[in-house]
């Protein structure tokens, strides 16, 4: 079986059996052994223990050797020593997939070897040092805890992350359709499962925890093949800290941190990069949400537990476009004024309604009610909780928000006045109904908790948030991830037959001429006599480097506008006492009108390859760390992207009456630069800086290059 292949064995095999199984509660044997026979129904279960024993009476036998058919898929979790024997005879007995719960040996090198020898046998692995799998859908329960039954396919390398998220899910009446613990990825890894749940029917969402991404740009076309396929992906991953100390040895590995890559990776592949476990669950709950809407379920029963695949991508068709518009219907000014803010701080748009929908709007309120937007109900809901239906209904039917979001008190009221359950249940129902009528997103933001009214909008597929900044993230993360723009990676180039001896100026300079990047003039000298003699032939005014300095300026290495001799002399001697440099550039000055310095370089991930950065540069590259990435090589349109998502791209596309630079001629270099870098994976990173763009063309003036070691 090849990892492209279904992964049925894992996840709906016709027998299981647990070797390891326990009777006793305290021990992860136990909660594997219950788990798989909560399944039998549907499998065959076979409990395996040395020692003997029963459980829900079912006996305990010796050996995988003593079973009555073949295993398709055994669980192991045993202690580390007995795990490859007890492999080597799942594989004796016909077993064609393997999790294994505890590690796989005493170090890395036993655990690829166990890898190796169970895909010799055509059979996968799952693990080791994993917590299991879960397959609501199969019944398939192969783990420590519990984990509800929903439409979120979870992949994670923690057991507790999954957990929480689980609980979270639960108590918002979600859950999973599938889990998996990766462990440490021998066999089956991120990708793997990713691709497993995209052609999951009952599937609609996938949220993953991952810290080592193996094959990173396979992980990133998976990630734009499950947005192709309708099923977002939310990520959280580590890496937020500050690059490594190799980092120092360019500005493109200082600038190029390994969440800023994931980072960029995600936007082209149209998944979300998150920050926690809530994040995650609140934007799962809005995208799933739009489910119904698009369907046009009806809201007078909960949704089928399996309901026909309708890629999310349409579920929010709304939210696509520029800012999606938020209408707040509020129970207080305060509230409806603190819930524009935190919408309109997210990048969402809370626009003033117009003449007609203020006056259908004001007729369904008391005189002096806050009629705009944010619209105030200012009592009329307490008086008159229809009130909530119907000024919802106009606000979702006016044309003139793309979502909804009722925030305040709404869901309470049957706890102070039992009285009103039933009215207030009613009117949860009537809210469900006009967002499945109008096709616009309704958010729903309480001070309640768990009360019969907001199941019902959960049952219905209402998002229920505790904190309207959970409700404005999440529309903003939904809205965000539909206006992506896909751009898989492209595959890598074959390497150029010959390797760049060294780093250098020189060298580097060579390189990049060679692939179309354009250069100042230059001569490479020892001596100030050489300087002397080149610089008449170069011409003044002209500039002086030192060779073989990772930051030239800082170091006092580079010398500008030498307008003659004397003047480069000068320079020489000081820049030598400086630096102590052996070889110096004497290079013709390249002073465009108009121009803006940009940084471009390209530096190798272990997992992503080689990953291409671009920002305004210069000596203040690192300051205003103002750039943008994505995985080389890169094609002239996406260059071009990149060039105007920068903060300060209005500079280069002409701010104040200053013309524009030369866009073309920048994102044609960035395009060379990025091929260049693929080409010669002995480079580590590979710099321009500055990339002098102006509105005649790009000239670099200077660049470098890190060699492997």
């Amino acid at each position: 079986m090849t990892p492209e292949q279904d992964l049925n064995s894992l996840f709906d095999p016709r027998s299981v059996a647990v070797v390891g199984a326990s009777a006793s509660p305290e021990k992860w044997g136990y909660w594997l052994a219950s788990g798989a026979l909560a399944g039998r129904e549907r499998r065959t279960v076979h409990l395996v223990n040395r020692r003997g024993g029963a459980l829900d009476g079912v006996p305990f036998l010796p050996d995988l050797g003593a079973l009555p058919d073949p295993p398709e898929h055994v669980v192991v979790a045993v202690p580390p020593p007995h795990v490859r024997a007890v492999v080597t005879e799942g594989l004796a007995a016909g077993a064609r997939c393997f999790t294994v719960i505890t590690s796989g040996g005493t170090d890395a090198e036993a655990e690829r070897s166990l890898a190796s020898l169970i895909r010799a046998h055509g059979a996968r692995l799952l693990g080791p040092n994993c917590m299991g799998v879960v397959d609501t859908t199969s019944a398939l329960r192969l783990s420590w805890g519990d984990f509800p039954a929903g439409e979120v396919g979870l992949i994670s390398q923690s057991g507790n992350l999954a957990l929480e998220i689980g609980r979270l899910l639960a108590r918002a009446g979600q859950g999973f359709s599938r889990f998996v613990s990766l462990g440490n990825q021998r066999d089956i890894d991120a990708t793997d499962a990713l691709e497993a749940l995209v052609r999951h029917e009952p599937t609609r969402a996938i949220a993953a925890y991952v810290e080592d991404f193996r094959d990173g740009r396979r992980l990133a076309r998976a990630l734009a093949a499950a947005h192709a396929a309708g099923k977002p992906v939310l990520l959280l991953t580590v890496g937020r800290s500050a690059a490594s100390g190799r980092a120092a040895a360019s500005h493109t590995g200082a600038l190029v941190s390994a969440r800023a890559t994931v980072e960029a990776v995600c936007r082209d592949a149209g998944a979300l990069l998150l920050d926690t476990a809530g994040e995650v669950v609140d934007t799962a709950l809005c995208l799933l949400a739009a489910r119904g809407r698009a369907a046009g379920a009806a809201p007078d029963s909960p949704p089928a537990a399996s309901p026909p695949s309708r890629p999310v991508a349409q579920f929010s068709a709304p939210l696509k476009g520029g800012r999606p518009r938020v209408a707040v219907l509020a129970d207080s000014g305060g509230q409806g004024a603190l819930a524009a803010d935190a919408f309109a701080a997210r990048g969402l748009d809370v626009p003033a309604l117009s003449a007609t929908t203020t006056a259908a709007v004001a007729a369904l309120l008391p005189p002096g009610a806050g009629c705009g937007n944010p619209v105030d109900l200012a009592g009329a809901g307490e008086a008159d909780l229809t009130t909530y239906a119907r000024l919802t209904r106009t606000l979702l039917t006016c044309g003139e928000a793309d979502a909804v979001v009722l925030t305040g008190y709404f869901g309470d009221y049957a706890t102070d006045n039992p009285a009103q359950a039933a009215h207030e249940t009613e009117m949860a129902r009537e809210l469900a109904v006009a967002a499945t009528a109008s096709g616009r997103a309704l958010l729903v933001h309480t001070m309640a908790r768990d009360t019969p009214a907001l199941t019902v909008l959960r049952q219905h597929g209402v998002p229920v948030y505790e904190r309207i900044e959970q409700a404005a993230g999440a529309l903003a993360h939904a809205a965000r991830l539909h206006t992506a723009v896909l751009r898989p990676p492209p595959p890598l180039p074959r390497s150029a037959a010959h390797r760049v001896p060294d780093g250098g100026y020189e060298t580097t300079r060579d390189l990049l001429s060679s692939y179309g990047i354009g250069f100042p003039a230059a001569e490479f000298v020892r001596t100030a006599d050489e300087a002397a003699a080149a610089a008449h032939r170069v011409g003044f005014p002209l500039a002086l480097k030192a060779m073989g300095l990772a930051h030239k300026t800082e170091a006092g290495g580079v010398a500008l506008g030498l307008a003659d001799e004397a003047a480069l002399r000068t320079a020489f001697a000081r820049m030598t006492a400086a630096t102590g440099a052996a070889r110096y550039a004497v290079e013709a000055m390249a002073t465009p009108p108009y121009a803006v310095e940009l940084i471009a370089g390209v530096r190798r991930d272990p997992a992503f390859g080689p990953v291409l950065m671009t920002g305004i540069g210069g000596v203040r590259a690192e300051l205003l760390a103002d750039t943008a990435l994505a995985l080389a090589p890169l094609t002239p349109d996406h260059a071009r992207a990149l060039l105007l998502s920068l903060r300060h791209a209005p500079l280069l596309t002409g701010w104040r009456g200053a013309p524009a630079v030369d866009l073309t001629a920048a994102a044609t270099a960035l395009c060379a630069l990025s091929h260049c870098a693929a080409e010669h994976p002995e480079l580590t990173d590979l710099e321009i800086n500055p990339l002098l763009t102006h509105p005649g063309g790009a000239i670099a003036l200077d660049a470098a290059a890190v060699r492997s070691p």
